[in-house]
């Protein structure tokens, strides 16, 4: 039996997602059928297309309150509602923690915590009005359940969303469902800045059991799910999207046999 998602009708706001995973995930809903609202500092070289659908994009600093309940209200005001989103704007450079200013790990986790807070609050105060309801989708990341050398702060921050999650789906219950994507490595325009060059990706990939990265629309796959009637029942969980995760390094380190154990 055939179980498709179809989100026809309904509205998106899809944050930092003019390039890379943002972009993915705002194709997969466009595919589902939704109007997708993309937002960004400044827009990517390309409009969001996909299914003859076009994203509309606003402009906003998602650390930036009054920028973000603007947001919220340009969406009302253009489309009359407003029924999912999604909160993937983030990330972070690699810098020790030790030799980064503390205004640079404000920053980030400004960024990756407070903003998505900012967000859903302001997108939770026009759900509750709603008939419908809604629902939220935080992109959290392994970083925040692992060791995240080099991103510590990020890392935190992250630990900080999945934390969020589970408190706001007790909060704004039963009218709106909010859940978290643990996302593992993906493949994205940018990898190589994470990665090293093609012969680096390919090495990187090999320590998945997937045995590659996740594309953009893999994980753009997994919040339509959180978003659709399917996930009726699912509130204030955290799901895994990480290809297996990481091969772990004693085995590489270890001398027994493991082939004959």
């Amino acid at each position: 039996m055939a179980i498709e998602v179809d989100l026809t009708g309904s509205v998106v706001l899809v944050t930092g997602g003019v390039r890379g995973v943002g972009a993915g995930i705002s194709r997969v809903y466009q595919e589902a059928g939704a109007q997708v609202v993309v937002c960004a500092r400044r827009p990517g070289e390309a409009p969001i297309e996909s299914s003859g659908r076009t994203a509309d994009y606003l402009p906003c600093d998602v650390r930036d309150a009054e920028a973000v309940d603007g947001l919220v209200d340009t969406i009302v005001e253009r489309y009359g509602r407003l029924d999912h989103v999604v909160n993937n704007a983030g990330g972070a450079p690699f810098a020790p923690t030790a030799t980064a200013s503390p205004n640079f790990h404000t920053k980030i986790i400004g960024l990756n915590l407070i903003a998505p807070l900012l967000v859903s609050r302001a997108a939770n105060a026009v759900m509750q009005r709603q008939e419908s309801g809604g629902s939220i989708v935080m992109i959290s990341s392994v970083s925040g359940h692992r060791p995240s050398p080099g991103t510590a702060a990020y890392g935190a921050a992250k630990a900080g969303v999945d934390s969020l999650v589970s408190s706001l789906a007790v909060e704004w219950a039963p009218k709106v469902r909010i859940n978290s994507i643990i996302v593992g490595m993906v493949g994205t325009e940018s990898s190589h800045l994470h990665y090293g060059d093609e012969e680096g990706i390919a090495a990187v990939e090999r320590t998945v059991p997937l045995g590659r990265l996740a594309t953009p629309e893999d994980i753009g796959r997994v919040a339509v799910f959180l978003s659709s009637p399917l996930a009726g029942y699912v509130n204030g969980g955290s799901l895994i999207v990480h290809g297996g995760g990481e091969r772990p390094a004693f085995l590489d380190a270890a001398n027994a046999d493991f082939a004959n154990g």
